[in-house]
């Protein structure tokens, strides 16, 4: 059904997410380009952040283009395969980004809190640990939740109210019993919050702590800076999924523009927090420009 059903609203809306997904799509290619060409980069954060960029590329992509259609030539249709799968890879990506901001909360806690030992201890080996059990973890999650749901009876109204296949509203169209459905997605739910918050919260937790013991103002400052990307990316995330799932029932549209932030705006902002909160990122793409001046003119 879309966002909204005012004819009026259709044209500004498909400009203004147009021009998000186009930034969303500058933004984490950039990041991930950034990354890859730059030897200096080549370190477990930035490893990370590419892996961040690329799932935010992708869990926007599972959303954005099936919405532009919807507002630009008002196609509300979608097969009901294609409804499972975007269900299925959106359940993966947004796991898998769960447990990738807390990866990242360890990688900073070891630099932070254990520097002397961070390369052996942040070895290729298990960087790539750390990265792969995101994506098993949300692998996992997807298919549970897309079995379960696509297992069930839809023998009543076929609209669901919503912009994308999300798990409540296509519940609600079911004439099965949903009881078995909601434990499992309260209980998947809270386990993927409970075990990345909790890892992140215990990070953070201990990098506070390590600040607090360093004398001067300004060497707190800069051991700070070095998180503070990421900190603010959790914030921003953690903050909208707890707006979404945890507060009390509201109105659809309320839930509905909740949706539009964590799966299109989000993924969106933070190449923006990453670039202009982060040096290296910064002297990088200066570099890059530099490099791309100078074979332009010879």
């Amino acid at each position: 059904m879309g966002l909204t059903d005012g004819p009026g609203h259709q044209i500004p809306l498909s400009i203004l997410f147009l021009m998000i997904y186009g930034m969303t799509l500058v933004g984490n290619l950039g990041i991930i380009t950034l990354i890859g060409m730059d030897s200096r980069l080549q370190t477990p954060m930035y490893f990370f952040l590419s892996h961040l960029s690329f799932v935010d590329l992708c869990y926007s992509s599972v959303v954005a283009p099936k919405l532009l259609e919807i507002l630009f030539t008002e196609k509300k249709a979608i097969s009901f395969l294609g409804c499972a799968a975007q269900m299925w890879f959106f359940g993966i990506l947004v796991a898998t980004e769960c447990f990738l901001l807390a990866a990242m909360a360890c990688d900073r806690y070891v630099a932070i809190c254990s520097p002397l030992v961070y390369t052996i201890i942040m070895s290729p080996k298990t960087c790539i640990q750390l990265a792969t059990a995101p994506y098993v973890i949300g692998l996992v999650n997807a298919t549970i939740h897309t079995t379960a749901t696509f297992g069930l009876t839809f023998c009543g109204s076929r609209k669901i109210n919503h912009f994308f296949c999300d798990i409540a509203p296509l519940l609600s169209l079911s004439c099965s019993s949903i009881q078995v459905n909601e434990i499992l997605t309260l209980l998947m739910a809270s386990l993927i919050g409970v075990l990345s918050g909790a890892v992140i919260l215990i990070s953070y937790t201990r990098i506070v702590s390590a600040i607090l013991r360093i004398r001067s103002v300004e060497g707190r400052y800069k051991v700070f800076s070095t998180c503070a990307s990421h900190l603010t990316s959790v914030i921003i995330f953690y903050g909208t999924l707890f707006f979404t799932y945890v507060r009390p029932p509201s109105q659809d549209n309320a839930d509905k523009v909740a949706s539009v932030f964590y799966s299109l705006v989000i993924p969106m902002l933070n190449p923006l927090i990453y670039s202009l909160r982060n040096k290296e990122v910064n002297n990088s793409l200066r570099r890059m420009i530099a490099r791309r001046r100078l074979s332009t003119r010879y």
